[in-house]
């Protein structure tokens, strides 16, 4: 499937210069959101995986389907503020800033085996920071598995060893 065809691109959004890759209108085509929920189940149903740890918001459509084919918890990434029981938090850089994700400190077990899913890879700094989350609660995140990678923005190296499973990849001038 040409997963490309399913993503808009546009222009100078958010600031100028920027290509944004939006997905919403993959999400409205179910057999393109079908075929990336069973790519990512292809990747992941011999591995055993014990936990899908999903960031806020677009990761939580492909991982929450996942969760559910792998038949394994689904663990949610949210912004700060945004969960209700004890958290663990991290900070992270954007790119004219900071930010803070946290997660629920009884969502994941040590020894856990978790994959991170999330919709797009840029610099890597919100699955880095989730990385980091996954592991201050003592379990080991496998890999990380997104939609989109964009691929001059660095982020692979900027989360290794952590591996990344992606489903298609940008170069930055490719409309």
């Amino acid at each position: 499937m040409n997963l490309k065809s399913s993503i808009r691109t546009v222009v100078d959004y958010p600031v100028e210069g920027v290509r944004f890759r939006d997905i919403t209108t993959l999400l409205k085509d179910p057999e393109a959101v079908n075929y990336c929920v069973d790519q990512f189940h292809g990747r992941y149903k011999d591995k055993n995986i014990d936990r899908i740890a999903v960031i806020e918001a677009r990761g939580f459509v492909f991982g929450s389907a996942l969760a559910y084919l792998l038949k394994v918890p689904l663990v949610l990434i949210r912004k700060q503020g945004k969960l209700p029981a004890e958290t663990v938090e991290t900070s992270y850089e954007l790119e004219y800033g900071e930010s803070r994700l946290e997660v629920h400190k009884d969502a994941i077990d040590e020894s856990d085996r978790v994959v991170i899913v999330d919709d797009v890879i840029a610099t890597g700094g919100t699955l880095n920071a989730s990385i980091e989350l996954v592991e201050l609660l003592g379990a080991c995140a496998v890999e990380c598995a997104t939609v989109i990678e964009l691929i001059d923005l660095g982020g692979r190296s900027a989360i290794a060893p952590v591996s990344l499973f992606n489903l298609i990849a940008y170069q930055e001038e490719e409309i």
